[in-house]
């Protein structure tokens, strides 16, 4: 009962401390004009009408909510493993680290966002973008493999989990095209993760800080927004569940837990796969399924509320799932 008080208490200090800073980091933002561009208001075919119609309003508003909640998971992280004087554990390390590593790659791509694509030193191509991911998820996924026990899966595991984290940033990405539609699906599904934790410290403590610093964020992030995480946090976001649900041994259950994420964003794949090999033709008024539904008519409230809907009805039968996987 003691250690979910102290689980309580951090999602609250998170929760507060984030909320309070995020008022004068959005001014910053503002400042520095860290402002989602008109340029790039394209669908994942490059199409700018429809896009536009859907989307033209979000010109404006600041990008870099993710820095800030990676900020915080940083600083109380280690802190409370301070507080409570037990060594930062590895497992807390190695989150902290794909946080910073996948944040990193983001704020490059939400920098050149700011700047004209081909003029621009920040400029990243799709192939190169997605490389550098799987470099990054190599990288963690050896660190699972050496360090937390993971070895006697195989070097496999290593080429299994690298595409898993990288997935999962990916898709993460994509769904974040709407206010409060991957904050509120990553509460959700951490929480989820969370229920599956229990007894983990250090993935308790990461899912507590986090909690708290995203359902802050969260308050600013849904419609209106008036802050994004940006790709700072998309990427890092996405990368970090599928990390944890490495680290639980559930990683295929996490493919129900964040269902939501991987049926958003493999439309797009679909999409464009459909357009390439079919001579033109789409599945989807656009690309992904959450602007399908904007095309259709459905409000922008009710395509994030219903994706939430669907997204809690995930998460119960992908805790079902992992806990039936444990009893075998």
């Amino acid at each position: 009962m003691a250690q979910i008080i102290n689980y309580l208490l951090l999602t609250i200090i998170s929760f507060l401390f984030s909320g309070v800073l995020f008022v004068p980091f959005i001014g910053l933002l503002y400042k520095l004009k860290f402002q989602n561009p008109a340029n790039l208001s394209r669908d994942i075919l490059g199409r700018k009408t429809l896009f536009n119609k859907l989307q033209g309003h979000k010109v404006g508003t600041p990008i870099g909510g993710g820095i800030l909640i990676i900020a915080v998971s940083a600083l109380l992280t280690p802190l409370y493993f301070l507080l409570v004087s037990v060594p930062i554990s590895t497992t807390s390390l190695i989150l902290l680290l794909t946080l910073i590593l996948f944040g990193a790659l983001g704020l490059l791509d939400d920098l050149k966002k700011l700047f004209k694509p081909k003029d621009s030193a920040f400029s990243l191509r799709m192939r190169h973008k997605l490389a550098i991911q799987l470099g990054l998820a190599l990288i963690i996924s050896i660190l699972l493999y050496n360090f937390l026990g993971k070895a006697s899966f195989g070097v496999w595991y290593v080429l299994y989990s690298t595409l898993v984290i990288t997935f999962f940033a990916n898709v993460f990405n994509i769904t974040d095209g709407l206010d409060g539609l991957a904050g509120g699906l990553f509460i959700i599904s951490i929480l989820a993760l969370g229920f599956c934790a229990v007894g983990n410290v250090s993935v308790l403590t990461a899912i507590a800080v986090l909690f708290g610093a995203v359902l802050a964020f969260l308050y600013f992030n849904v419609s209106p927004a008036r802050l994004f995480m940006g790709d700072t946090g998309a990427l890092a976001f996405g990368a970090v569940l599928a990390v944890i649900a490495l680290i639980l041994d559930i990683s295929i259950p996490l493919f129900i837990i964040g269902g939501v994420f991987v049926v958003d964003g493999m439309s797009s794949l679909l999409q464009w796969a459909s357009f390439v090999f079919r001579g033109g033709k789409r599945l989807f008024k656009i690309a992904p399924l959450h602007h399908h539904f904007e095309a259709l008519g459905w409000s922008e409230d009710k395509v994030v509320i219903r994706f939430w809907l669907a997204g809690i009805v995930c998460a119960i039968f992908g805790i079902l799932f992992a806990q039936l996987g444990k009893s075998f």
